[in-house]
């Protein structure tokens, strides 16, 4: 029975690029078509499909090959459980070049380190995230989405629903937006003052 080299590669974001990851897989022995990845996904976020198909991939002997410990798991808890869950398998898991044994005390302890700062790593990007936000929202630069309605259209939309003549789902074709939209405009501007009076 052959041993089976697979390959495991992510990347946060859709912008970013996975040719790196691939090389150094590449450079590992693995071979080009049992590379599974990852475009636009977390580490955070265990429903990855690439990551998936990969654990489907491996059999009892194979090895799992990733780049780095922070391309299957961003904390503690999750890449022990894969690790386990693997281990459990009887698949090995390959961090760059070097074979995690979770039989050794010296490699399962290697491993908590990897993942724990996989984790802070984590958690100081959403820090920073977080923190460039709050100075944005400070600076009026982040207002959220705007709304698909100008300030003129909103206002003629809640007179026109005051005369009592439109039923939402006019307005909703009249505007060419969304009911629920209709009912969030119709809960952010007060009654028309001519129409409420009469």
């Amino acid at each position: 029975m052959t041993h089976v080299l697979i390959g495991y590669a992510r990347c946060s974001t859709d912008k970013q690029d996975l040719a790196a990851q691939r090389h150094a897989l590449l450079q590992l022995g693995v071979a080009a078509e049992r590379i599974y990845t990852d475009k636009g996904f977390t580490g955070t976020n265990r429903a990855r499909p690439g990551l998936d198909q990969a654990l489907a991939a491996v059999r009892g002997g194979d090895t799992l090959v990733v780049p780095k410990l922070d391309r299957l798991a961003r904390s503690v808890p999750d890449a022990r459980a894969i690790g386990d869950a693997l281990a459990a398998r009887g698949v090995k898991l390959q961090l760059g070049a070097s074979v995690h044994d979770p039989a050794d005390p010296m490699g399962k302890l290697f491993f908590n380190i990897l993942a724990t700062f996989a984790e802070f790593e984590a958690d100081l990007i959403r820090l920073r995230t977080r923190e460039g936000m709050a100075v944005a929202r400070a600076k009026g630069k982040l207002r959220g989405k705007k709304p698909k309605l100008s300030d003129r259209q909103q206002k003629e939309l809640r007179r026109m629903y005051d005369t009592g003549e439109y039923a939402i789902s006019d307005l909703a074709e009249l505007f060419g937006i969304s009911r629920p939209t209709v009912y969030r405009t119709l809960g952010r501007q007060p009654a028309t003052p001519a129409v409420a009076a009469a």
